[in-house]
């Protein structure tokens, strides 16, 4: 199941989307007389996806989505984890050993972003970077878990962009400040349910940037596997409900390349992840107010 955060122009909404349709939540309480709730996270985490996802099939799309703008999936989440260094290939691009236990940095939730929406960049940043990243979404609470119970608490999957202010990093030599700018987490186009990506570990990811391919690898590259990564970080901390597990980046980002290209004014990102969507952004830096 493919479930999306919906904006138009009376408000918000969620819903199943199929073939470029959506069921969105109006329709689903009419047709299924479930009295589903107005939050998204009520809905997928407290019991009510569970109860009528078995009717999803018989439900009319007949709703375009290209009707709404598509926001990022999960809002207010309590926790976004982003992993570094995770792909066997990005840490070679970088002369270094993948960490053998996670290497984490925390996002605010300010960064959340949606497909077709901007990044807004200030123009003080002078070398802004990408990163296409598997995201997993925790959908129970979770505390010392197995490795073997770890797939039981994943609700599903899908893809976010990590950008990154390179000089903004170099300069603190740490990652938090220079990934934290409002916007800096483009994340969607939508949540695919965890029992639909038969095998999250052999995924085909790319970024392309104005129709170029500067990333093209498998998520079969990650040093730590998913529940690896799940089960290590609820041994530090609460998992929680709505929780996003970024679990890294494969090679082809800018981050020390001999003459690296950063990100561009208007520059359009794309970025894929098979069978879980395509997240389309574009850069825009601003002046400072």
């Amino acid at each position: 199941m493919k479930i999306a955060r919906l904006s138009y122009e009376n408000g918000e909404t969620y819903g199943f989307v199929k073939n470029g349709k959506v069921a969105t939540k109006e329709e689903i309480t009419y047709q299924t007389g479930v009295p589903i709730p107005q939050s998204i996270k009520d809905f997928l985490f407290d019991g009510w996806y569970d109860e009528i996802k078995d009717q999803s099939d018989s439900l009319p799309y007949e709703e375009s989505i290209s009707k709404f703008k598509l926001l990022s999936p999960i809002p207010n989440p309590s926790k976004i984890i982003c992993l570094a260094f995770n792909y066997v290939d990005h840490a070679k691009e970088q002369n270094l050993l993948p960490p053998e236990e996670p290497a984490i940095v925390l996002k605010p939730r300010t960064t959340l972003n949606g497909t077709e929406s901007d990044i807004v960049c200030p123009n003080f940043v002078t070398q802004l970077d990408y990163e296409v990243e598997l995201a997993l979404i925790v959908g129970k609470n979770c505390k010392n878990i197995s490795e073997e119970d770890a797939k039981g608490v994943i609700f599903g999957y899908m893809i976010l962009n990590d950008v990154s202010a390179r000089d903004i990093q170099f300069k603190d030599k740490q990652f938090t400040r220079g990934k934290s700018f409002d916007t800096f987490a483009p994340s969607g186009p939508w949540i695919t349910t965890s029992d639909e990506v038969k095998n999250p570990q052999n995924l085909r990811l790319t970024t392309k940037i104005n129709g170029q391919i500067r990333q093209d690898s498998s998520t079969n590259n990650m040093f730590i596997k998913i529940p690896e990564i799940v089960s290590s970080l609820s041994k530090v901390m609460t998992l929680e409900k709505g929780d996003i597990i970024s679990t890294g980046t494969p090679a082809g980002v800018m981050l020390n390349k001999p003459n690296a290209i950063f990100l561009r004014n208007d520059d359009k990102i794309e970025m894929e992840i098979e069978g879980l969507g395509i997240l389309r952004n574009t850069v825009k830096f601003v002046s400072e107010n």
